[in-house]
């Protein structure tokens, strides 16, 4: 488990408002809202507030990290975050840890739904700010047993491909504390763009990234981790 970087991240539009989009971009948006307006009355403008989940409308402002060390006391959870509003920063940063602690080819990454969403969301972003891509994070022409991913969603579903299970609920059914009782990602938009409390956003990530160790912890039938050996970096 030391060879394991646990993580999470949280994105928003790149833009406050719809209205406030470069004019090629609003154009772009508005093809890609077609498939996604849930009704026929529904606007790109209304829908706006979900191109934070798309890497090419939205960006990362934060990503929580954690890692597990083993002492006389047990397992303990160190925790830090790269978090701001210069994103192409924290990314340098964060690719930093990467090719200084987990290029090896027994490190792994996981996350839940990584596989279909933070993984490739963080390389695309990458990508698009001029941030070369760790190795750990370079898929291209990999085979599926050479990609060092792990997904607690995934492996939940023991080759069962017919639902979602979000964090939350996972966490509920195998009796650990919910990371959302603050917020959940729903409203992160508002909190960063209308709020401009980035300091709750970083504590809502990093409680994800608690979950989900103590999650993947259960499943490997561990103890989870307490509280009082959980750190923050």
């Amino acid at each position: 488990m030391k060879n394991i970087l646990f993580l999470d991240i949280e994105t928003v539009p790149q833009f406050p408002t719809f209205n406030e989009c470069p004019d090629d971009l609003k154009s772009l948006w508005e093809h890609k809202a077609i498939n996604l307006k849930k009704s026929d009355s529904d606007t790109a403008s209304d829908i706006y507030n979900r191109a934070g989940i798309y890497a090419e409308f939205g960006k990362i402002i934060c990503i929580s990290v954690g890692f597990i060390i083993e002492d006389v006391n047990g397992l303990e959870l160190k925790i830090k975050s790269f978090c701001g509003h210069t994103e192409k920063d924290l990314l340098v940063e964060f690719a930093a840890l990467l090719n200084k602690y987990y290029s090896k080819s027994e490190s792994k990454l996981c996350a839940h739904n990584g596989r279909e969403f933070d993984f490739p969301y963080i390389a695309r972003r990458m990508i698009i700010n001029n941030v070369q891509l760790p190795v750990i994070l370079d898929t291209a022409g990999k085979k599926p047993w050479e990609v060092n991913h792990l997904d607690t969603m995934e492996m939940w579903k023991f080759g069962d491909f017919k639902s979602y299970t979000p964090l939350t609920l996972l966490a509920y059914s195998l009796g650990i504390p919910s990371p959302k009782d603050d917020i959940d990602g729903s409203m992160v938009w508002s909190v960063y763009w209308k709020d401009n409390n980035l300091e709750r956003i970083k504590t809502y990530c990093e409680k994800d990234v608690e979950a989900l160790t103590n999650v993947y912890l259960r499943m490997k039938g561990f103890n989870v981790i307490p509280k009082e050996h959980i750190f923050r970096v």
